[in-house]
């Protein structure tokens, strides 16, 4: 008998045996509960509602593997009723001034910065990052909210010169109209908000799709959405059965854009589902960063940036260093001394003080780290640091650091979304420039050098979207995100990135004469 897609979301999320909520857990749930911002349905149309099937999936605690609590498993009825919620919005949402709706994204910021350390426990729940972490993450991505309430007050059309005396001409911006959001598990929080945020200034409105596996910080967020006053039917969100909830987004005619962070193969999949309606897409696809470390780099610096930039969030994020480039003369020192930093590393349950590295999400990711280590290995690598599960069991796996890494491995090749770090090894600046772009991926790169011409040489020649210099943390709701070649479409933050929920209107009013 064949499995249901919401059976084998349950089945594909569990790791092991299911485990009740300890009693430490169950005082946080329920703090979050009495809050209001532990929500367990999806919301259509300022409703909260379940699965039409009543069908549901657990959520998980990837550091404990305990239940958290059951949401719904949607399909594509409840995203057509979303869409429908949504696109109803959007006549009235639309029609209010840059001002009125700057006011509730204003309130919307507000109560998420007056309930942070609520959503931060609620993401260190359910994703596994460690609390400061996820605290940060609240700030970082309520800082879209409060850039998107100021910017979408600055959005002007134009006035053209024309050649006929007779005429006038003129260019409008207006919003695209409903916007389908699909979002990734590794930011719970701030993949929304910098979609949402500048879609909804520009005047759109939202079915967001959030990971099955972190639904619980969208729901918080799209809670204190309505407290903040916004209209029903501006903010929509269902998750549960991923195709069938994609496959209703890219089919509506009322759906006028796609927006979506996640892997490359289900961005190309969107893209070309998006083609039938010929949506706008903004894509934000997977990356394989290079960390370029010269000679002539402060070490101190490079150390603290390479270990910010690869190891943040257990190194599941796309802009992550998947391959560190060390120039020769410096190779051996360098290894050493981040071998050391990584070894003292804390890693442990995200609500433990003074934890740095958390859980994997799941199973699935561990066997591919696991893998790609494995395979590094066997062709000669070597494991300074790390290397296997930790001993804390469930989807722990010990931060790593891995030399003697060629470009023909997978650890150089893909990314390996998780704490591992391989070094390579190279001698002129053209060689960790051909390197650097010898990927399909084109998202994020790091330099490292004391000399300006050399940085700014590389960062020129580099074929990337975003590009680090002797800083490892590059991400700021104030400058463009996105990138180049197979990494991607568009770009999100920042003036650029309200353009993507903009069409261009061009008006010729005649007999002015």
């Amino acid at each position: 008998m064949a499995l249901s897609a919401c059976a084998m979301l349950h089945r594909s999320s569990i790791s092991g045996p299911v485990r009740l909520m300890t009693t430490a857990t169950q005082s946080i749930a329920a703090k979050l509960s009495s809050s209001g911002l532990l929500r367990s349905q999806a919301l259509i149309g300022g409703k909260w509602v379940d699965a039409y099937d009543g069908k549901t999936i657990k959520v998980h605690n990837p550091a404990t593997g305990e239940v958290i609590t059951d949401v719904p498993c949607m399909g594509g009825r409840e995203t057509n009723d979303a869409i429908s919620s949504a696109y109803d919005a959007f006549s009235s949402w639309s029609k209010l001034t840059a001002a009125e709706r700057s006011k509730y994204l204003r309130k919307w910021y507000d109560l998420i910065m007056a309930h942070k350390e609520e959503l931060g426990q609620l993401m260190t729940l359910e994703q596994g990052k460690p609390l400061k972490e996820a605290i940060g993450e609240v700030s970082y991505g309520a800082g879209f909210i409060e850039f998107s309430a100021e910017e979408g007050k600055r959005i002007y059309g134009d006035i053209i010169p024309s050649p006929l005396a007779d005429r006038r001409l003129f260019v409008l911006k207006q919003p695209v109209g409903v916007v389908g959001a699909i979002t990734p598990w590794n930011f719970p929080l701030a993949m929304i908000t910098r979609k949402v945020g500048p879609a909804l200034a520009c005047g759109c409105t939202v079915v967001i799709k959030p990971s099955e596996l972190t639904p619980l910080t969208a729901l918080a967020a799209a809670e204190l959405s309505i407290q903040a006053g916004i209209p029903p039917g501006v903010v929509n969100v269902v998750m549960g059965n991923a195709p069938a909830i994609g496959d209703a987004l890219l089919a509506s005619p009322q759906v006028r854009k796609i927006t979506f962070t996640g892997s490359t193969k289900v961005g190309k999949k969107l893209m070309e589902g998006a083609a039938a309606t010929v949506k706008k897409v903004s894509l934000e696809l997977g990356g394989n960063a290079p960390c370029i470390i010269f000679d002539d780099a402060d070490l101190e610096v490079a150390l603290k940036g390479a270990l910010a930039t690869k190891f943040r969030n257990t190194g599941q994020t796309c802009v992550c260093a998947n391959r560190i480039l060390v120039q020769e003369g410096i190779y051996d020192k360098f290894a050493n001394a981040f071998a050391k930093a990584v070894q003292n590393m804390k890693v442990g349950d995200g609500f433990t003080e003074g934890v740095e590295q958390g859980p994997l999400i799941n199973e699935a990711a561990v066997q591919k780290v696991e893998s790609f280590v494995e395979e590094a290995t066997s062709k000669g690598a070597k494991v300074l640091v790390g290397g296997k599960r930790h001993s804390l069991g469930m989807t722990f796996y010990e931060p790593t650091v891995v030399t003697g890494v060629n470009s023909e491995m997978l650890l150089a090749k893909e990314e390996v979304f998780g704490p591992v770090a391989p070094l390579l090894k190279f001698k002129t600046d053209e060689e960790a420039i051909q390197m650097a772009n010898d990927t399909n991926a084109g998202l994020a790169a790091y330099i490292f050098s004391t000399n300006i011409k050399r940085a700014w040489r590389v960062t020129e020649a580099l074929e990337y979207g975003i590009v680090g210099v002797n800083e490892g943390l590059v991400s700021t709701e104030v400058a463009p995100f996105g990138g180049v070649k197979q990494s991607g479409l568009g770009r999100e933050g920042s003036k650029y990135g309200m353009d993507e929920y903009l069409e261009m209107k061009y008006v010729c009013l005649g007999s002015m004469s």
